[in-house]
């Protein structure tokens, strides 16, 4: 039997992408081929990257017809997702990966974006909503929401094990953000700053790269904890599970956020989760019921629940337990993913049935 071809279009580099792309090969037998842009989206080269998209939008058909998908994917609503709306392939899945894709709302580009996202929600045959936060905007921007299927992709639970570390003598945190301004790591060492003023024994592993990691490394210096921190820079995907199954805290403080994987993946390793309280992130979290959230540029607030959690060692093993079952009940990959496929296999099959 001759798989049938996906075109996936976005940043194949990403944990995210490559979550979509290996599960659609494990659990649909799809070939997937893979076209993304060539520049990328920070500072300056933003300019760059929206006149290679411009570029793209006038050769995306021949592209397209290069690879002879049966059907197109596509991450980002505003520049991939509008690409595989105007490619001429059906059908046409598309992802929202941010809780609007539209960030930040204070853009030149905004005005924009929106009318290219308007346009892939109305051609595509079928939306991702990674979660709810996605799937309330996509409802407040009118689109048909049946056509919308609300579902992360999820977590490999045998890569994700679990570890119950609640009994540590001290604090082992992890960040597993990357090293941008919108991730607030200041936040996060100067809440670790507080904490070591009063005594309190800790580690901190700060897990990836970005364009701050001079910046932070120097701010630890200052702040006088650069021996209690590590920075790992750049690591490969599979090394992250190490990182998460020996910590018993998992700290992001985003301003914005979509469905945030790296949250999933501390809940499984059974890391206690505190974040920033944002909308995204209280669609999972509750109050002091899960974990906690706090606002992610409070510093001592963040050092004030880092010691409050971590003097109830009981209240944290109740929490890192229920949090595995929840990841294992709401976002297990093998579950999630295959149903994904499935889905993807049904609009092929339409589709040759139509035609």
């Amino acid at each position: 039997m001759v798989k049938k071809r996906i075109l996936f279009l976005g940043e194949t580099y990403r944990a995210d992408a490559i979550t979509w792309i290996n599960g659609l090969k494990e659990f649909g037998d799809f070939e997937i081929v893979t076209w993304e842009l060539k520049t990328n989206n920070k500072g300056l080269n933003r300019i760059y990257r929206l006149l290679e998209l411009i570029k793209s939008i006038l050769f995306i058909k021949k592209i397209a017809k290069n690879y002879h998908p049966d059907m197109i994917i596509a991450e980002r609503t505003t520049s991939y997702g509008f690409l595989a709306a105007i490619s001429g392939i059906k059908p046409i899945a598309i992802a929202q990966q941010g809780s609007s894709d539209l960030w930040p709302l204070n853009s030149p580009f905004y005005f924009l974006k929106k009318k290219l996202q308007d346009y892939a929600f109305k051609k595509a045959d079928l939306i991702h909503a990674w979660g709810e936060i996605m799937a309330e905007h996509m409802m407040k921007s009118g689109v048909n929401m049946s056509k919308v299927m609300i579902l992360p992709k999820g977590i490999n639970l045998e890569y994700f094990e679990f570890n119950d570390n609640s009994e540590l003598n001290y604090i082992d945190a992890v960040v597993t953000r990357s090293l941008e301004t919108e991730y607030n790591h200041e936040t996060i060492l100067k809440a670790f700053s507080i904490l070591k003023q009063k005594g309190i024994p800790f580690k901190l592993t700060i897990v990836g790269d970005g364009s701050n990691l001079i910046k932070l490394q120097n701010l630890t210096k200052q702040l006088n904890i650069d021996k209690e921190v590590k920075f790992t820079g750049r690591i490969k995907n599979d090394e992250i599970p190490f990182f998460l199954k020996k910590s018993n805290f998992y700290i992001s403080m985003p301003i914005t956020e979509g469905v945030s994987s790296s949250l999933f993946e501390a809940m499984a390793c059974g890391c206690f989760p505190i974040v920033s309280h944002i909308d995204s992130n209280e669609k999972w979290i509750e109050q002091k019921v899960n974990g906690i959230l706090v606002d992610s540029i409070n510093a001592s607030k963040l050092a004030e629940e880092l010691e409050w959690s971590f003097n109830r060692k009981d209240y944290l093993r109740k929490v890192i337990i229920l949090n595995r079952k929840f990841i294992e009940e709401k976002a297990n990959y093998k579950i999630n993913m295959k149903k994904i496929a499935d889905n993807y296999q049904y609009l092929i099959s339409t589709k040759k049935v139509s035609n």
